[in-house]
């Protein structure tokens, strides 16, 4: 999206999930994740970040975070 690459988006709830691993937490990383992370939301866009960990142990709860905020945000009750 735009000058950015987005682990996943959808466009109909204009929801970006983003799966962070380990290297998100390190040198200008959190910074620059800031700085997109602002730049969508200035389009209307929610940064769901998700750390690599959680998809890794907990799958089917971490997909169903992703569902329920996505549903949410279709609603218009985020």
């Amino acid at each position: 999206m735009g000058p950015y690459i987005l682990d996943f988006y959808c466009a109909a709830a204009k929801l970006a999930v983003e799966i962070d691993g380990e290297s998100h937490g390190m040198g200008d990383r959190p910074e620059r994740d800031e700085r997109r992370d602002a730049w969508l939301a200035e389009r209307g866009v929610t940064t769901l970040r998700v750390p690599t960990v959680d998809v890794m142990r907990r799958f089917e709860d971490t997909v169903q975070m992703i569902f329920d905020t996505a549903n949410e945000r279709l609603a218009g009750t985020d």
